[in-house]
């Protein structure tokens, strides 16, 4: 049986939009995913650039590792997703160029809702075939000898997927990528007011992902530290149900909800909210370009 230690993660963190990116790798195979990746996107200029995610092509190429899969833990609505980019510059000699782009297969609502919001329902394809492969809650993904479990966690949307990753042999899961459910223990837990978020459904989700033993590893999506902290990406369970703000052991639902309730409508919209969901709802590609090979993102006037 194959240890927890048979795989390794490298964390890659965005400043400008406090995103956390990983390239988890099977030790034996060199095999590997990337979660999350970014793709650079100027709200000024309406210009991408590929700086966060070439740095993850260079390090899947110096450590000679073959992208099997790209994972999205939901559609973000704070960077754009660099999906489609990242899996056409795979590392020379590669044997799978193409690496299938995965998210939970609750997309086809958030497509269904945004879709209509950008009035762009005739350019997502249908039954989410934007993406190579949709999720269900306990469907199983292989990286060589290392198994990864997606987890279904609704609630900051109704397409989240946690992913847990287990050794060879089902040694167990030793690390879990809870995308935007919590943050650090000092941060708290992610909102829950986009279209088809539910605070209920987020506790619940939250607690399942904390049902896990305490020494399973944590890895975040996102961090916002507070003044004096260096940005931080891992914590375990136990750190989580002791010291999280918003939701440590003692929080009932019931007051879980009535905070996070409160909060959010205190929070603005994110920044890149408006380009970036038109985008990762289809997997990271662009809307197609005109005769001029021009293209164009929409801004719904009024609307949110």
């Amino acid at each position: 049986m194959t240890s927890p230690a048979a795989f390794g993660v490298q964390a890659f963190f965005d400043e400008v939009t406090g995103t956390v990116s990983y390239v988890l790798h099977d030790a034996a195979s060199r095999e590997a995913a990337v979660i999350d990746p970014v793709w650079d996107f100027d709200a000024k200029s309406g210009r991408t650039s590929t700086v966060s995610a070439q740095r993850i092509a260079d390090y899947l190429r110096a450590q000679q590792l073959d992208l099997r899969w790209v994972l999205e833990t939901h559609a973000h609505a704070d960077h754009l997703s660099a999906a489609q980019w990242l899996r056409a510059q795979a590392p020379a000699g590669t044997a799978r160029i193409a690496a299938p782009v995965v998210i939970g297969q609750q997309i086809t609502a958030v497509q269904k809702v945004f879709g209509g919001l950008y009035g762009m329902d005739a350019s997502i394809a249908p039954q989410g075939a934007d993406f190579d492969r949709l999720l269900g809650d306990g469907d199983v993904l292989q990286l060589g000898a290392t198994r990864i479990r997606a987890l279904s966690v609704p609630g900051h949307t109704p397409a989240d997927l946690a992913y847990a990753v287990e050794g060879d042999g089902g040694s167990g899961v030793a690390a879990i990528f809870v995308g935007d459910t919590l943050f650090m223990p000092d941060v708290g837990t992610a909102r829950c007011d986009f279209p088809g978020g539910n605070a209920h459904q987020l506790y619940r989700s939250i607690r399942r992902l904390l049902d896990h033993p305490p020494h399973t590893s944590l890895y975040i999506c996102h961090d916002y530290p507070p003044a004096g902290r260096a940005p931080a990406w891992r914590t375990t369970v136990a750190e989580q149900r002791a010291h999280n703000i918003h939701v440590h052991d003692g929080v009932d639902e019931a007051a879980f909800v009535a905070m996070r309730q409160a909060r959010d409508a205190t929070l603005a919209v994110p920044q890149l909210m408006l380009p970036s969901v038109q985008v990762n709802i289809r997997a990271g590609k662009l809307p197609e370009a005109d005769a001029q090979g021009r293209r164009f993102l929409k801004l719904p006037v009024n609307a949110l």
